[in-house]
């Protein structure tokens, strides 16, 4: 590896408590999933992560507090998404309703709406999601 400066940002969440929490989890080894939606990468042009890839996970001051490495990539539609994934985003959800229902909280906030230039967009069961399954290799100093 030639530095954590070299991988590319892996970015829970918007700045904020949100992305606190979630890398907090990703360091005490709760949350070894992230979904995103399909759209996202779409509207950034982005591709797909691929099983293997690293990336330095960033938190809300912009600093590189760990390095993860993905183990497992699906594309599927939201209803598709199970207890598995619920209890591996590390949020504390104990179910998939209560994981979904926080879910679409942030994807039809301000924020996600912005970043999708669409101030109407809404998630429905055949939404497509791409789920990160990853592990943390490295926690880089300060963190």
């Amino acid at each position: 590896m030639t530095g954590p400066h070299a991988l590319k940002p892996f970015l829970l969440a918007f700045p904020g408590p949100l992305r606190d929490r979630l890398v907090a989890a990703v360091l005490s080894g709760e949350k070894t999933a992230t979904t995103g939606l399909l759209l996202e990468y779409e509207a950034e042009d982005e591709e797909l992560p691929e099983v293997g890839e690293r990336s330095a996970v960033v938190d809300s001051d912009g600093r590189e507090v760990a390095v993860v490495e993905i183990t497992e990539v699906q594309v599927l539609p939201l209803r598709d998404a199970d207890l598995r994934l619920a209890l591996g985003e590390g949020e504390g959800h104990r179910s998939v309703a209560e994981w979904r229902a926080g879910h679409e909280d942030f994807w039809h906030g301000e924020e996600m709406r912005e970043a999708l230039g669409d101030p109407e967009f809404v998630v429905d069961g055949g939404t497509m999601l791409v789920v990160e399954w990853f592990r943390v290799v490295e926690v880089l100093r300060g963190a």
